[in-house]
């Protein structure tokens, strides 16, 4: 559906695309009336995107990065480039770069080569200082608040043991180290259960403990979904209430993590599908210690820094998980 009558907002809320990506809808909205250069603001159901009418010898501008492409389309017979992300994570951030490039047309009349050439450079200076936190990491956190809120309503873990049992964030390999088992907490929001591994040691377990892997897929929630700000506000009030000794402890970790609580926050997310708990064993696919151990000791000397995707649809859940972990929601 196409809204020519539509007037540009230059704060188009993330709320009102995120409504269409979460029915899984299709909106064009002409953010310069009938005026031309024609320009678009276009929701499919998994995607956004800016259109832009080009000239009669214009063509689309080149990125140069590689998470934003640009292309040309057809749309009603008029030429138009296309600007869109190849990074569905991102497309909270990459909405309001949309929306930097259309002001900049609409409002101060810059060519489309220019308004965006200029908005990638306010934007690479932006990205170049410290970010409150990294659209990957918010993901994370997201995650293994998920897995601290189930293990604190346990009554056979509780609050302060689970809050105790957090050291994700400290440099340790697994996210959290309970008295009887370790947990690794994965979460994506790819429709694909596709997770990075950081290094042999995050799917090794510890000698004579078992290790949980928790795979969680998110999607965007629109208003029934969890901004990761109410999932940090939900733990906090549970650990106020049933263990404020750890309060200060909860307060230093997620500082560790970057979280902001200042910061905007109105992405809402919610879960894709059931969370998938599988024990850390031989059936499942991961570079270990173990595997890289078959190496001599001089080709084992020189791999480092090891970095890789697991693919882990369609493999089939635990049987007999921990009980805290079959009873996993967003906070």
């Amino acid at each position: 559906m196409t809204d020519p009558s539509a007037s540009f907002r230059p704060d188009m809320a993330w709320t009102d695309i995120e409504y269409y990506l979460d029915r899984g809808l299709a909106t064009t909205v002409r953010m310069n009336g009938l005026a031309r250069p024609r320009v678009d603001y276009v929701v499919t159901p998994h995607d956004v995107a800016l259109q832009v009418e080009l000239g009669p010898h214009q063509k689309p501008p080149r990125s140069g990065l590689p998470m934003i492409l640009i292309d040309q389309v057809a749309v009603e017979g008029r030429r138009m480039a296309r600007i869109r992300t190849s990074e569905p994570l991102l497309l909270r951030d990459f909405h309001d770069l949309l929306c930097a490039v259309a002001d900049r047309i609409v409002h101060h009349h810059n060519g489309l080569d220019e308004a965006f050439a200029e908005t990638v450079r306010a934007w690479t200076a932006l990205m170049n200082r410290p970010r409150h936190l990294e659209a990957e990491r918010r993901l994370g956190l997201t995650g293994e608040l998920t897995v601290l809120h189930a293990l604190g309503l346990d009554p056979r873990v509780g609050w302060r043991e689970a809050v105790a049992a957090w050291v994700g964030g400290e440099a340790e390999e697994h996210d959290f180290a309970l008295a009887e088992y370790d947990v690794e907490v994965k979460a994506t929001a790819s429709e694909q259960r596709r997770h990075v591994v950081h290094g042999a040691g995050q799917l090794t377990p510890k000698p004579k403990r078992a290790l949980w892997l928790v795979s969680l897929q998110l999607t965007r929630g629109g208003a029934s979904g969890r901004t990761l700000g109410e999932c940090v506000a939900a733990v906090r009030e549970q650990v106020r209430a049933h263990a404020p000794g750890q309060l200060k402890v909860l307060d230093t970790h997620l500082a560790g993590y970057g979280w902001d609580p200042s910061a905007a926050d109105d992405e809402r997310w919610s879960l894709r599908s059931a969370p998938l708990v599988l024990p850390v064993d031989a059936r499942l696919p991961k570079i270990d210690e173990g595997l890289l151990g078959t190496l001599s000791p001089e080709l084992r000397a020189r791999v480092s820094d090891v970095r890789y995707r697991v693919d882990l649809t369609g493999l089939v859940p635990a049987a007999h998980p921990p009980r805290p972990l079959t009873t996993l929601r967003l906070p």
